[in-house]
């Protein structure tokens, strides 16, 4: 009959593997630096910040600023340079990554008002863009 600590190296075995696992969960990759991403594109909706969102902190720390050049990406790293252009127009606004979001489907970034104005009309809320990482 065997009894339950005659094999005590299974249970250290189990300990050092959910250890490690432990360890690797806290792990991160390295954020993609903008220089490596330059030139990589997307197609989608853009949309553009509410008033009620003016001066609140953003999930870069900064506070949103209607009259700036931002806009919220989910995934592109903080400080991303990245061109705009409007597909009906052809009308385009370089803008700083500072936010995340938006997250609806089929919209790939939300810019700020003024941002949004170069390009656009604001009463259209919504539009067709391309996005271009140019820093």
């Amino acid at each position: 009959m065997k009894t339950k600590n005659q094999y005590p190296h299974k249970r250290l075995t189990l300990g050092v593997g959910i250890f490690m696992l432990a360890l690797a969960g806290c792990t991160s990759i390295p954020a993609e630096s903008p220089q490596n991403l330059v030139g990589t594109t997307e197609s989608g909706k853009a949309s553009y910040y509410a008033m009620k969102y003016q001066f609140r902190t953003t999930a870069s720390g900064e506070r949103y600023n209607h009259f700036s050049s931002t806009a919220a990406h989910r995934t592109l790293p903080f400080g991303t340079k990245v061109r705009v252009t409007n597909i009906a127009n052809n009308k385009s606004v370089v803008v700083k990554i500072n936010d995340r979001g938006p997250f609806i489907d089929g919209r790939v970034i939300d810019l700020s008002r003024s941002a949004f104005s170069e390009i656009a009309d604001l009463d259209l809320g919504i539009i067709e863009v391309t996005t271009e990482v140019v820093h």
